[in-house]
This record gives C-alpha cells, sequence and structure tokens, in this order.
C-alpha cells in the first residue's frame, strides 16, 4: 500500500495528560486530535490498545483484541450519569508527567464497578439493546477473554497454565461451573469493553472525520499468559501437560547483544494455523480493524521466518530459523479483506527473502534516522538511500529521544552528525532532526511528540529488555503550546506534507 506524502506523531494515550493516574479517552485525547488537525499531520500513531500485565506493557496482553480497562474515561462516564461529582470528591495526588499505573489501577477499578452497577439498573432499552449487540458481535473473542479474565481474578491473579488443570486445560465441565458461579464478574468484564470500544470508536470517528487516520500496532506475538494462548493452545507450540511453550519467541545473537533476545512468548503451530485457512489470524486482523485505519506489524521478519527457542533455555543463543509461510498467509488476509493496510517493521538485520514478502504485497517499510549515523555513506538509514515506499522516524518507542540519543553519542559521533546537518552547534538538535525527517523521500514521516518537545531521555518511552520503569511517560497539557503546532505545521508545508486541501 502506496501513502500519499504526508505526516503524523506517535503518541500512545497512556501518554495523555489527565488527572487519574494514566492517560484516557477524554477531552485531553480530543485537544490532541486538534493540535493534529492545526498542524498538518494526517496520522496518529498509537502503540497496541490491549489490556497490560506485569510490567504494564502494550506488548504484552491478556489479549490481542481486547481494550485496556484503563483508558476508559471516567469524565465520559459521568457526563452519561454513570459516576457522581462524590465519586472524585477524593481524588489522590498523581504524578503529572507518569504514568502511575498501582495507584491509577487502585482509584479508578472501584469506579468502574460502581459504573457498571449504575449501567445494570439504569441504562435505557436502546443502551441495553447496543450492550447486547456488542456483546454478539465480538463474542468469538469476547467470550473467551471475558471468562479468562473472571478465571484469573478469582485465582488472584494466577497465571492460566497455574490454574487447577481442569481449568488451564478447559475441561467442558469445570468451565462450564466457572461460567455459573461467575457469570456476573464475566458481565462485568464484557460491560468493561463495551465502554472501552464506545468511547475509542468516538475518538476514532472524531480523528478520522477530521481527515486524520489511525495506525494501530499488532504484535506479531502473543503474550504466553493471555486469553489467545488458554483459549487457543492450538494455535501455539505448547506442551500440552504443563501448557509451556515448547518453542520460545526471540532474536538470535547479534552486533546489539552476544546472548540474542529471549522473549519467551511461545511460538506459532503455522501448520495447523494453515490447516484452519488463518482463521485466527483474520479474525484478529479484522478486529484490529474495528479500532485503527492502518495496522504496523511489530517484528515483521517473523512471517517469513522466526527464531525458536527450546523451552528450558535461559538465552536465545540456542535457536534456529524456522520458516513461516508469510506469503500464503498475506495472499488469504488480501483475499478476505482486499487492500491490506499494513506498515512492516522491518528493522534489525533483514534478509533478502524478508525484502522480498515485503515488496510482494507492497508494504512500506520502516527507517529510523537514529540508526542512520555511525558507519559509511551506504548506510540504509541515510535519506539519501531512501525510496518512496518507507515510514521514517526520528525515533520509535523503543528508542531514546533525539536529544537523550544525542547526549549519549561520543564527541566523533556527535562532529559527524553535525557535519551531516550543515549545525554549527546542537542546540536545536530536535529541529534539525525533525527536518531531516520531514524533507526526506520517504512518503510518510512520523515523528514521536517527545521529539517534537524537545524532551530528554527522562521521557523515554521505552528500554528494550529493561522489566520496569516502562511506558510511563506522560505530557503535561502546557506542554503541547501553540509554539510547537506552528513549528510543526509550518515544517509540514515546507516539506508538502500537508493535507491538499489545507492552508
Amino acid at each position: 500500500m502506496h501513502f500519499p506524502r504526508s505526516s503524523g506523531v506517535l503518541l500512545h494515550p497512556t501518554s495523555l495528560p489527565g488527572r487519574f493516574g494514566v492517560g484516557d479517552l477524554g477531552a485531553e485525547a480530543h485537544r490532541f486530535i486538534d493540535f493534529l488537525v492545526q498542524s498538518g499531520q494526517q496520522w496518529w500513531q498509537v502503540l497496541p490498545l490491549g489490556p497490560t500485565g506485569y510490567g504494564n506493557s502494550p506488548y504484552a496482553c491478556y489479549s490481542s483484541m481486547a481494550g485496556h480497562p484503563l483508558l476508559i474515561s471516567l469524565e465520559r462516564l459521568q457526563e452519561r450519569g454513570l459516576l457522581q461529582d462524590e465519586d472524585f470528591a477524593n481524588v489522590p495526588d498523581f504524578p503529572s508527567d507518569r504514568a502511575d499505573y498501582d495507584r491509577a489501577y487502585a482509584f479508578k477499578l472501584p469506579l468502574l464497578r460502581k459504573a457498571y452497577e449504575a449501567f445494570k439498573h439504569q441504562a435505557s432499552d436502546d443502551e441495553k439493546k447496543a450492550f447486547d449487540q456488542f456483546c454478539e458481535s465480538k463474542a468469538f473473542w469476547l467470550d473467551d477473554y471475558a471468562l479468562f479474565m473472571a478465571i484469573k481474578d478469582e485465582q488472584k491473579g494466577a497465571s492460566w497454565y497455574r490454574w487447577n488443570p481442569e481449568l488451564a486445560i478447559r475441561e467442558p465441565g469445570a468451565i462450564a461451573q466457572c461460567r455459573d458461579r461467575l457469570s456476573d464478574e464475566i458481565l462485568y468484564q464484557k460491560y468493561l469493553q463495551f465502554e472501552f470500544f464506545w468511547q475509542w470508536a468516538d475518538i476514532k470517528r472524531h480523528t478520522n472525520d477530521r481527515g486524520i487516520s489511525i495506525i494501530g500496532d499488532i504484535p506479531i506475538y502473543v503474550a504466553h499468559d493471555s486469553a489467545d494462548v488458554w483459549a487457543n493452545p492450538e494455535n501455539f507450540k505448547l506442551d500440552r501437560e504443563t501448557g509451556e511453550p515448547e518453542l520460545m519467541a526471540g532474536v538470535p545473537p547479534d552486533y546489539f547483544s552476544e546472548t540474542g533476545q529471549l522473549w519467551g512468548n511461545p511460538v506459532y503451530d503455522w501448520d495447523y494455523l494453515q490447516k484452519s485457512n488463518f482463521k485466527w489470524w483474520i479474525q484478529r486482523f479484522e478486529a484490529m480493524l474495528d479500532l485503527v485505519n492502518y495496522i504496523r506489524i511489530d517484528h515483521f521478519r517473523g512471517f517469513e521466518a522466526y527464531w525458536a527457542v527450546p523451552h528450558g533455555e535461559e538465552t536465545a543463543i540456542n535457536g534456529e530459523w524456522i520458516e513461516a509461510p508469510g506469503t500464503e498467509f498475506f495472499e488469504t488476509l488480501r483475499q478476505d479483506l482486499g487492500n491490506l493496510p499494513i506498515l512492516a517493521e522491518d528493522l534489525g538485520t533483514i534478509t533478502p527473502e524478508v525484502e522480498e514478502l515485503r515488496d510482494t504485497f507492497g508494504f512500506p517499510g520502516m527507517k529510523i534516522l537514529q540508526f542512520a549515523f555511525g558507519s559509511d555513506p551506504g548506510n540504509p538509514y541515510l535519506p539519501f538511500n531512501y525510496s518512496t515506499n518507507f515510514v521514517v522516524y526520528t525515533g520509535t518507542h523503543d528508542n531514546d529521544t533525539t536529544i537523550g540519543w544525542y547526549e549519549s553519542l561520543s564527541e566523533h559521533e556527535k562532529e559527524n552528525l553535525l557535519h551531516y546537518l550543515g549545525c554549527v552547534s546542537p542546540e536545536g538538535i530536535h529541529w534539525d532532526m525533525i527536518r531531516l525527517a520531514l524533507g526526506s523521500v520517504a512518503a510518510l514521516c512520523i515523528l514521536p511528540l517527545q521529539d517534537l518537545m524537545g524532551l530528554g531521555t527522562e521521557a523515554r518511552m521505552n528500554v528494550p529488555s529493561q522489566a520496569d520503569h516502562n511506558w510511563a511517560w506522560r505530557y503535561r497539557p502546557e506542554m503541547l503550546h501553540n509554539g510547537i503546532r506552528d513549528r510543526l505545521q509550518s515544517l509540514t508545508k515546507t516539506f508538502g506534507r500537508a493535507p491538499a486541501d489545507w492552508s
């Protein structure tokens, strides 16, 4: 899929301002959309929107198709009469520049439960009908997810493969008893999804109506402790007795890591998925396209071949590459969806076979400016080596901010960068890199909001392989000011990325 020359901003909703400990889908989300429109942007890129587990990583969710209840705006619930003024009388003093997930859960979940009770007793006939229709339309994943979360809560958060064996393997009698015993909790979990999807649909409608498209994110793998794996074990390489992965996902040793990266997710049983005509994967894409307009596939190279490590290994060294049926999958997906609105995260060590898979289907790849310096003029991330069918970033959620990255360079690397940029001082280095990205031939340019704000390492979203202290950055309302808007607007127009009918 080829994009018109355009640009946008990368910002996960948890990073939005707000008074309840974590960003949500309320007024500040609409204010951010206004900023995009006023600065001539046409894209909003978000990270996965699912319910996160330990570590709060959006790339390790309890479901690949559900939404995160923490993103539900309490104020939107109040507008509908499901919460009252007195419910907000004792809001904790949350930090304004960091997400405080634990305290946000402690404050928000009782109020979400209260809204659920109010909905049960005061919802109109139309609202009840809308809820029933939602549950029916999403039943292919919602029924399993709601049951999974209800059991997990009863089991005090234990992973499903640590549950009693009859529940772990979904013995029909035990599951029927759970559905009966936990019926209200299951309904509550469905209600949370109903509210999330209702609020997100409003955000998406408002965004699209104003000429902004949303880019979402599909991690190729799902969390081991997820409704996806528990409800569909046949899709994965699992030990059927213990529930543990027979083969774990990761990447082999490379320049960046002598032992590779061992992610621990179970890899797919692609033979079974092929025999089922990729039904689960197609449902996953269809569910995702209810939420977003375009999809970025994280670790795209895993559709051509994936690194599989036997269970019990402590590093990724002793793995092997196994071919995946990527061509057959995307052909099947195209038959179902037509044009495939997909971006390929093709970073790292990419083989000609991966490039061929990407290019066969016309998927734009990614270029990261922070990777461009430090080698020679043949570096594929240098802008003069791009072709148009790419998305250029100054950095991604896994990179340091541009200022933090610059400050970490050696003096020699800094001198080379300033020479390339034609700068005499590093002052405003983030805007120089933004200009470089916007001025490149790549059809689409996406800029992290942290770089537009000129923030340092303290605003970094994620440090890969670090378990704690990630995914917490938030901005304060006053930081999204007219000076940034006007400068971005000017550069967007200068480099031909503004909407054709925009002035």
